[in-house]
């Protein structure tokens, strides 16, 4: 009987290597115990079998290739757009002048009155109550107007 690769020779206590005992007329086989004797299961090996290679044919080489795979992959889906964003958004800093509308990190509208190498100083307010405030230039997330039309219908 073969088990998993491995053979297993059972010698009952009749001596024989089947639980009825011996056919009619025959003798045990040579080296055999005799009738009345308990041994062992015994397991013989077939021959030694490799385990499967995995999903490249096994060994270190594979495993290399599978986390060099993941970390491009992980690259390509979430660093590299990440970098985009943050050079278009620097580009973007670098172009603003004095008299555009801009928008803050915090949600504030407002009118860039001066440029500075460090900050620009942001005019925010409506009409002659204004007020000059001065922030980083990181602050500053986008060139925009506010929409200042009222979203609810009056009946």
């Amino acid at each position: 009987m073969t088990v998993n690769g491995i053979q297993q020779i059972v010698v009952f206590a009749n001596g024989s290597p089947s639980p009825f005992g011996t056919p009619a007329g025959t003798q045990p086989a040579a080296g055999a115990p005799q009738a009345g004797t308990v041994t062992a299961p015994v397991y013989v090996p077939q021959g030694e079998q490799e385990a499967p290679g995995g999903f490249f044919g096994g060994g270190g080489g594979s495993l290399f290739i599978i986390w060099a795979l993941v970390i491009g992959v992980f690259w390509m889906l979430m660093i590299r757009p990440q970098r985009k964003r943050e050079k278009k958004l620097k580009e973007l800093q670098a172009n603003i002048k004095t008299g555009d509308n801009v928008v803050t990190g915090s949600g504030m509208y407002g009118r860039v009155a001066d440029v500075t190498a460090e900050c620009f100083v942001v005019e925010v307010g409506i009409g002659g109550r204004s007020v000059k405030i001065p922030m980083r230039k990181t602050d500053v997330l986008g060139i925009a107007e506010p929409n200042l039309t009222p979203d609810v219908e009056v009946v």
